[in-house]
């Protein structure tokens, strides 16, 4: 029997799965996940059309979304305007606990 390698860009097809396994990713709070996470769905729809959107490269697209990279914020917003999403905030409610300590 032969295996493949589990790629959740074949599962990203519309936009109410890429808004749910995004808002999941944020929801974590992981930095590196959620820049991973945005390169996932922008594999899903096209690195070539997501290029095109956002008015960047693909190997500058493919640098700044892989897993490790550090993007600019408005690297990340492009490319979530360029994918159809936008940040939502809202208030953390007063049950959840913080997770960072204050200095």
């Amino acid at each position: 029997m032969e295996t493949s390698k589990f790629d959740i860009a074949d599962y990203l097809d519309n936009k109410e799965m890429i808004a749910e396994y995004l808002n999941a990713v944020l929801e974590e709070g992981d930095d590196a996940a959620i820049v991973t996470a945005i390169g996932h769905v922008a594999k899903a729809i096209g690195m070539t059309k997501i290029a095109e959107e956002t008015g960047m490269s693909r190997p500058s697209l493919y640098k700044a979304l892989s897993e490790g990279a550090r993007p600019q914020f408005s690297t990340i917003m492009r490319v979530l305007k360029a994918v159809g999403g936008q940040i939502h905030i809202h208030p953390i409610s007063v049950t959840k606990k913080r997770t960072r300590n204050r200095a």
